[in-house]
């Protein structure tokens, strides 16, 4: 089980990784973390396959910051609670991650939020077609993980993914999620 006071100091100062945001449009994501039987699990969700982007796949909740958020924490809790009805206020924040990229033309932040169990969720149909939880330590076995080398627009990008039972995890989510197991390794 992590040690969250440690995570939220050790997030605090790592030397995080930045992108100019330039032309890219602010978005925000959270990495929902909970406890269910005294081990961590994260909630993931699944797209569903009418959406523009992102259409079928597997992500955190979030997306585009929105004028009246007043910063990104704002974005990626708004989102949260309207993907999967999860009240802001239940979300404990305890920092957050690199900048991300997205192929989409988002600069993403991502942010690990402690959520209450994930029992009774009210997710939005429109967006959500349905949610998994998966232990945090299942990701732990580099058996599960791989690399492949993908081109888009003339370059070859490193696209990591994620086999959890009939998932695949895939692309940004996949590079959020990696970061986040090395960042979380050692504060067990």
């Amino acid at each position: 089980m992590l040690d969250r006071n440690r995570l939220t100091s050790h997030l605090q100062v790592f030397p995080r990784q930045t992108i100019p945001v330039g032309s890219l449009r602010p978005a925000a994501v959270l990495i929902p973390l909970f406890q269910r039987n005294g081990n961590d699990h994260l909630l993931f969700t699944e797209r569903t396959a009418h959406l523009e982007h992102h259409a079928g796949e597997i992500s955190f909740p979030g997306g585009g910051h929105d004028s009246k958020d007043p910063n990104l924490t704002s974005t990626a809790l708004r989102e949260t609670e309207e993907e999967l009805g999860i009240p802001r206020g239940q979300v404990e924040i305890l920092g957050r991650l690199d900048d991300f990229y997205s192929i989409h033309g988002y600069h993403v932040i991502p942010y690990i939020g402690v959520i209450p169990s994930p029992d009774n969720l009210e997710h939005d149909p429109f967006e959500i077609a349905g949610t998994f939880e998966a232990p945090l330590d299942y990701f732990r076995n580099p058996a599960i993980h791989r690399v492949e080398d993908w081109q888009h627009r003339g370059r070859v990008h490193l696209v990591d993914f994620y086999q959890f039972e009939e998932h695949v995890i895939w692309g940004l989510t996949a590079a959020i999620l990696r970061q986040f197991l090395e960042e979380t390794a050692g504060l067990r």
